[in-house]
């Protein structure tokens, strides 16, 4: 950050943490700024058309009918999220898994916030399955500080500033729904329409599908695929002699499987071909997610799959190409196949019987194959802008955070610094 300049003068803070601090500026306890309030569970004033807000770690969540506290207040995290300090200015109701504050006569209030965001949490928390702090240890946090003018003239220096670092994020985020949009609008226009913009088309007859090429098959799936539903589970039955590793439906992501920490199942000699999975097959999820996919890489027959999962297999693989129909999967899904028709939600399973029944357009093998690659192709580049944007968005986060940091500290002056949207 060598665009912003030091202070003239520094001091030893005495406070190992905080290192040298500016001449004039003092160092205290948080408690000096702000004292630490408990929330409360907020049940009897729950209202879904209440006035006030009720905010938790995340922020609001729910409405109440009345408020705790009306004005400026730090709210910090007392157990599970604890370390995402919230600022508000309005009347407000904190649960109880929240601390709120009220702000000393000398403290700027977004100055306290500022501050805050640089409290080391891990210090404080407990090392529990939930983390939790006290308000005495954040009472006695000690930070440096100003005189209030200075204070004021601190926290609207980054608001400034961080406001111009958040247009970037926003603007960064933005982008990335539009990759996401024209992944899934390529993926979907491919598989429906073909890669010939001049070939004569049809009508397939299945909505979501619209017109297709004239000499592509609109099928039900059974015609071209195999599907079967995995093992149902059964502990009481379970023996252990012949456990073989399956996968449940949250291991199945799209175009990703996971195979790590796997449970084992029994799974007989006679069932391997039933409930076992081969290279090349794919594995779709018949509950939760429903519909969401992804093509099995590896060893045949070492791992089983749970009645959560679908397997399915070209009828002929000299036919069929399974890296198409993935992509016709994930067209199908965008496109609100597997939504009721009356609530437009998802439905909450897919058995086997309704599955085979869906309508899909395939075209030649050599076309599948030919879509397939260019998809492989666009995709990548799509991703890799993807993944490119989001890089750049944990830049700005860590400028951001880096830029917090060092200003309550004394590190860099920006109140009188001029925007700097333009550096990263």
């Amino acid at each position: 950050m060598s665009h912003y300049n030091p202070y003239p003068a520094y001091k030893d803070s005495g406070v190992e943490w905080l290192g040298m601090v500016p001449e004039h500026w003092g160092v205290k306890a948080f408690k000096r700024l702000a004292s630490i309030r408990n929330g409360q569970d907020y049940k009897d004033v729950a209202d879904p058309g209440g006035a006030y807000p009720v905010i938790g770690s995340g922020g609001e969540f729910a409405r109440a009918s009345s408020f705790m506290f009306d004005g400026e207040s730090v709210l910090l995290g007392r157990k599970g999220t604890i370390d995402k300090p919230l600022y508000i200015n309005a009347p407000f109701w904190a649960v109880d898994t929240m601390f709120y504050t009220t702000i000393a006569d000398d403290a700027f209030p977004r100055f306290v916030y500022y501050s805050a965001l640089t409290i080391p949490f891990g210090l404080y928390s407990t090392n529990t399955a939930l983390p939790s702090m006290t308000g005495e240890d954040i009472s006695s946090h000690v930070i440096a500080v100003p005189e209030f003018a200075e204070q004021k003239a601190i926290a609207r220096g980054l608001d400034r500033e961080t406001a111009c670092i958040d247009a970037l994020i926003a603007a960064q985020r933005r982008l990335i729904d539009l990759l996401r949009e024209k992944r899934s609008a390529l993926i979907s226009h491919v598989v429906t329409k073909g890669l010939d913009p001049n070939v004569e088309m049809k009508d397939s007859g299945v909505e979501w599908l619209g017109t297709v090429p004239g000499h592509w098959d609109v099928c039900k799936l059974s015609y071209r695929y195999t599907v079967e539903l995995g093992k149902m589970l059964d502990e009481k039955k379970f023996t252990g002699n012949q456990p073989v590793s399956y996968l449940r439906n949250k291991d199945v992501q799209w175009q990703s499987i996971n195979t790590v920490d796997l449970p084992t199942m029994d799974i007989s000699p006679s069932e391997i071909d039933r409930y076992t999975i081969k290279n090349g097959d794919l594995l779709v999820c018949e509950g939760g997610d429903v519909g969401r996919a992804a093509i099995w890489r590896g060893a045949d027959n070492v791992i089983g799959y749970q009645k959560a999962l679908h397997r399915l297999r070209a009828v002929s693989a000299s036919k069929d190409s399974v890296e198409f129909y993935f992509f016709a999967l994930f067209a199908a899904k965008n496109n609100g196949v597997f939504e009721e028709s009356d609530t437009k939600s998802t439905i909450s399973h897919l058995p086997a019987e309704k599955f085979c029944e869906y309508r899909f357009a395939f075209p030649p093998i050599d076309e599948q194959q030919a879509i397939f690659k260019f998809l492989a192709t666009m995709i990548k580049r799509i991703d890799l802008l993807f993944e490119k944007t989001q890089r750049s968005i944990d830049l700005l986060k860590e400028r951001r955070s880096a830029l917090i940091t060092a200003t309550v500290t004394g590190q860099i002056d920006i109140r009188d610094h001029s925007v700097t949207i333009g550096v990263i």
